[in-house]
């Protein structure tokens, strides 16, 4: 059975001072949930002190992005032995934002999802369409794409500690959400790539969320569905009281 993933990415919000509060409250209201992993990933500034705060508790630290290389001559950049250093166990690679607006190619998340695979960090890899391609039909085609560039780089020992997030692009931020029955279908077709490539036996070992403006209010139509393994978390996930419902409803299921 595929342990359900809850996760929040904070994105470009919360100084130090938010991050901690938030998690403070985070932490009591999550107390005694079982049955689901609970990921928060704040920024880069905030990590260090989350971590203090969330250590020994049933919420895991993550983060938004890394390089590929260990060390080096990559200014601006951050390694995935950096993250482990300051307790993160997961990270979120190719987000629809690092696609669009740094141009993050399929190989390039190819590559930081082997590195994160290669120091023990759980890479929660995003993929998804825009609004133009699904109205050209092209949502199957694109997702195929991010998904072998992922086969190009990792090997079955690894692959089945990729956790994938199926986020329709037109859906983030917008207060929209494709349809839980549509979201089943598009995740069903990403756990048949897997199975093609490596087998049914690690396909349904691969957890694989659904993200695209999750609410406390939507979140059950989603993870009721059969495929579908939580989700991750953007606007909901600033609050700790939202947040929670989100995994409390996660939970009962």
């Amino acid at each position: 059975m595929r342990i359900p993933v809850i996760a929040g990415n904070w994105k470009m919000n919360k100084n130090i001072v938010e991050s901690v509060s938030l998690v403070k409250e985070l932490k009591d209201f999550v107390r005694g949930i079982k049955g689901v992993d609970i990921v928060v990933c704040p920024p880069f500034s905030s990590l260090w002190m989350v971590e203090e705060i969330i250590n020994n508790t049933n919420i895991h630290l993550g983060a938004q992005n890394m390089y590929w290389e260990t060390k080096g001559a990559f200014t601006g950049e951050i390694s995935p032995l950096m993250l482990k250093d300051v307790g993160c166990e997961y990270v979120i690679l190719g987000h629809s934002e690092r696609r669009q607006y740094f141009k993050e190619t399929p190989e390039e998340v190819a590559r930081k999802t082997s590195a994160a695979l290669s120091t023990n960090l759980l890479p929660i890899v995003c993929v998804g369409e825009n609004l133009k391609e699904r109205e050209n039909g092209e949502t199957k085609a694109i997702i195929e794409q991010e998904i072998k560039a992922l086969f190009l780089k990792i090997d079955s020992t690894q692959v089945g500690k990729i956790i994938i997030a199926y986020e329709p692009i037109w859906a983030i931020g917008t207060g929209k959400s494709s349809s839980s029955q549509d979201a089943n279908i598009i995740i069903k077709f990403i756990r048949e790539l897997f199975s093609s490539e490596y087998g049914s036996k690690i396909a349904e070992r691969i957890r694989i969320l659904y993200g695209g403006s999750i609410t406390p209010q939507n979140i059950t139509e989603f993870v009721k569905e059969s495929e579908i393994d939580g989700a991750l978390v953007g606007g909901a996930s600033l609050h700790a009281l939202s947040f929670f419902h989100i995994i409390k409803a996660t939970e009962i299921l």
